[in-house]
Formats: C-alpha cells, sequence, structure tokens
C-alpha cells in the first residue's frame, strides 16, 4: 500500500521534513511492527514519548507521531491520535478472519432456536430453546448458549465460552475463550447450624452494544437485579464481576480485577491489574483505579486512587516514598523518647 492512501485511511497526513514530499507519498509500506523491530518497508509509531528516541534511529520506513512531534529521518504521518492511528493501520494489514456462513454437522441446535442469516456455527456448538441470535454471528466449536437467551448482530463467540438462561447481549459483542457470561452469583445464607444455604440467582446479565469480554473473565448473574455492562466497556483476561455489578459505558476492566456483588461502576472508568472492589461501593465517572489497589468505599468522579485501601493516588505516593525510611524514623523517635526520659 502506497503512503498516501495508508494516511487517508488511517486519519493522518505526511509530513515531509527531511524527504521529498512526492518520494514519501509513493512509499510502499508492506507491514507493521514495533519501533525497534520495524525495517525498511514498514511501518511504525510513537505514542509514548519514552520511546521517541527511537523514533531517530529506526529502520523503519514511515513512524505515525503527533502533529508536534520533531522531525525525524523517515517519513512521517502525523497525527492526533497516534496510538489510535496504528491500530487502524493493524486492522488493515491484519484483517479479521472471515468465517463461513455453515452449521456444522455436529453442532446441536434447538429447533425453537432462531438464528440470523450468515451465522458460523462451528463444530459440538449447543444452542437451547428460545434462543434469539441476529445476523453474522461466529460461534466456534464448543461454545453453549442456554435457553432464553438473546444476542443481537455479529456477535462472536471464541471457543468454550458459555452464555448461560436468560442472559441478553447486544450488538458487536465478543466474548474470549472461557468466558462464563450469567454464572451463578455467589449467594448463602447461614442458618442456625451454620450451614450455607444456596440463594437462588434468576437474574440475567445484560451487556450493552460494542463490549469486548476476554479470556476466562467471568460475569455472574443475580438473585435481584440484573448484573448490567454497559456499551463500549472492554474487560480484560480473569475479571470476576459480582452479582447484580452495573458498569458503565467505555470502561477498562484489566486483568484480575474483582467486583464484589451490587457495586457500581461509572462511565469511562479504568480499573487496573488485580484491582479489588468491595460489594456495595460506587466508583464515579472517569476514576483511574492504580494496580493491586482495594476499594472499600465510593470514589468520587475523576479521582485518581492506590494502594490498600485506596486513597488519592498523589497522598498514596507519599505513603510510599517514606515507607522504606520508617526503620530510620523509628529508630530517631526511639532516640527522641528515650532523651525525653532520661
Amino acid at each position: 500500500m502506497k503512503l498516501e492512501q495508508l494516511a487517508a485511511a488511517i486519519d493522518a497526513h505526511i509530513d515531509d521534513a527531511r524527504i521529498e514530499p512526492a518520494s514519501s507519498a509513493q512509499l510502499e509500506i508492506t507491514g507493521v511492527a514495533g519501533i525497534e523491530q520495524a525495517g525498511a518497508g514498514e511501518l511504525t509509531f510513537v505514542a509514548n514519548q519514552k520511546y521517541a528516541p527511537l523514533a531517530q534511529t529506526t529502520k523503519a520506513s514511515a513512524v505515525i507521531v503527533a502533529e508536534d512531534f520533531p522531525a525525524i529521518p523517515s517519513a512521517m504521518l502525523r497525527s492526533k491520535n497516534p496510538y489510535l492511528s496504528f491500530a487502524k493501520a493493524m486492522q488493515l494489514f491484519h484483517p479479521a478472519y472471515k468465517y463461513p456462513a455453515e452449521v456444522h454437522p455436529t453442532a446441536v441446535v434447538h429447533a425453537t432456536a432462531r438464528i440470523g442469516a450468515n451465522a458460523h456455527i462451528g463444530p459440538y456448538v449447543v444452542i437451547d430453546e428460545n434462543v434469539w441470535i441476529e445476523a453474522d454471528a461466529v460461534l466456534l466449536a464448543h461454545v453453549v448458549i442456554y435457553r432464553g437467551v438473546t444476542i443481537g448482530r455479529n456477535f462472536f463467540a471464541h471457543a468454550h465460552s458459555v452464555v448461560r438462561e436468560g442472559c441478553r447481549i447486544g450488538n458487536n459483542v465478543t466474548i474470549g475463550n472461557g468466558v462464563i457470561i450469567g454464572g451463578d452469583g455467589f449467594g448463602f445464607a447461614k442458618d442456625a447450624n451454620g450451614r450455607w444455604n444456596k440463594i437462588p440467582q434468576p437474574e440475567p446479565v445484560v451487556i450493552g452494544d460494542d463490549v469486548e469480554i476476554q479470556s476466562n473473565a467471568c460475569i455472574d448473574r443475580a438473585s435481584v437485579g440484573a448484573t448490567q455492562i454497559g456499551r463500549g466497556t472492554k474487560i480484560d483476561n480473569l475479571v470476576q464481576i459480582g452479582h447484580g455489578s452495573t458498569v458503565g459505558e467505555d470502561s477498562l476492566l484489566a486483568s484480575q480485577v474483582g467486583i464484589a456483588g451490587s457495586t457500581e461502576i461509572g462511565n469511562r472508568v479504568i480499573l487496573t491489574g488485580q484491582v479489588g472492589v468491595v460489594g456495595h461501593c460506587k466508583v464515579g465517572d472517569g476514576a483511574i483505579v492504580t494496580p493491586q489497589s482495594g476499594v472499600s468505599g465510593d470514589i468520587e468522579a475523576g479521582a485518581i486512587v492506590s494502594g490498600a485501601p485506596a486513597v488519592d493516588h498523589k497522598a498514596w505516593l507519599k505513603y510510599s516514598a517514606i515507607l522504606p525510611r520508617l526503620p530510620e524514623i523509628w529508630r530517631a523517635v526511639r532516640g527522641l523518647s528515650k532523651k525525653e526520659k532520661d
């Protein structure tokens, strides 16, 4: 693909500071790569200033950079959002595999199930009664859809994923390998003998449009009130979302996040790796919780918090800086105390 064609496709424009514009426009781009690995004919990008010095030495034929990035030896594609432009370039050079419209002979589809046009139903897929799946679905091997599930257009279910009874899924949703949507919530009541009695979990999981849920994540159904995932939210591997919780739109939940039941996560929230949130908390819109933090109370909109229990991130940085000096500080305090006694 010529560089000028590529620029138009990814919302960028060519800026030649050291190369003739005509020659850059006609450069042939054959692929994409990281800035340290890229070679002749390849495109790379700089979105993090940490890698800016590498732009001077990269062997890539062209580099996607910000509008104000300084001139470099390679051809430059300037973009308002270099990371997004690179993502679009990746999609051009690595388009998703197209699965043929077919139903594998080993699939088991209930007579009452309704499947839209152009569906790919893979080996050993099971679709139970009264399921409705709209057009262009792809269900790969061993996917199981329980009874009464409704699913929108362009659904993509990777192998061994499961959607439990009555759950509702919007359009353009992707679920990864081993994902369980609508497993029973963790609800038990203790009797007089100290034994745990299961609380039925009849309420479904409801997932909005444009959601992606990656491998081995689990979203539980509830006893009262649906568990809800908002439009555009992305959920990483090994995430657990407890029964009756709600996650707003365009939020990001990174790997091993755990959210206890009846928690409210707002819009555009970012929970980074291994964050834990106790039940019945509210995390406001746009909040960010840094890795391995424990949230035990409500978080205001726009806040950045860290630690366990999570506190304001700037305060946590001060605590962290002091922590290695605690033995020294303690010795000094003990010395002062001893002098006062003397």
